[in-house]
């Protein structure tokens, strides 16, 4: 199946696909209201407002498998973001991101681009993707790596 057509839920409950993003280059990260890598969401949050108008697209997923950082719902993980941080890009509802229940849109992730040494595993929180508009996953960043780093690579995609 081709990466916009993965079926995805919304925050808010609603069915859609990465079909409408066809075209724009995604950022696509697996985020946690309770890690110690939270704050990267108002750098992500700052790459969206500054790129979104090239065709950036910044996509959160929330994750609650390690360590059980992420253990609202989605209402609670809809505010936190709002509140603490502004985010004002697209967020979807909770995905498992390892494991026999991993979402079809992480395991394609994985498959494309690999971790450290060849790993496919995600690691842990804020682990990111960055995707091209036809939908090829281009890099794979560690949960480390933060806004700027990512920036350079996003202005060599960019319009």
């Amino acid at each position: 199946m081709h990466l916009h057509d993965i079926p995805l839920v919304t925050i808010d409950g609603r069915t859609t696909t990465l079909a409408e993003y066809r075209g724009r280059t995604l950022l696509i990260v697996n985020v946690a209201s309770r890690c110690g890598f939270t704050p990267q969401y108002e750098g992500l949050e700052a790459l969206y407002r500054a790129y979104r108008d090239r065709g950036l697209v910044v996509l959160g997923f929330p994750c609650d498998q390690f360590g059980h950082q992420e253990p609202g719902d989605e209402t609670e993980i809809q505010a936190f973001c709002r509140t603490t941080y502004d985010v004002t890009f697209p967020m979807f509802a909770k995905v498992r991101v390892n494991g026999p229940d991993t979402h079809p849109l992480y395991a394609q992730l994985k498959a494309e681009q690999r971790g450290l040494l060849g790993t496919i595993a995600i690691k842990w929180n804020f682990t990111k993707f960055l995707v091209d508009g036809e939908g090829t996953v281009v890099k794979r960043y560690a949960p480390s790596d933060d806004a700027a780093r990512i920036e350079r690579d996003l202005k060599a995609l960019m319009p």
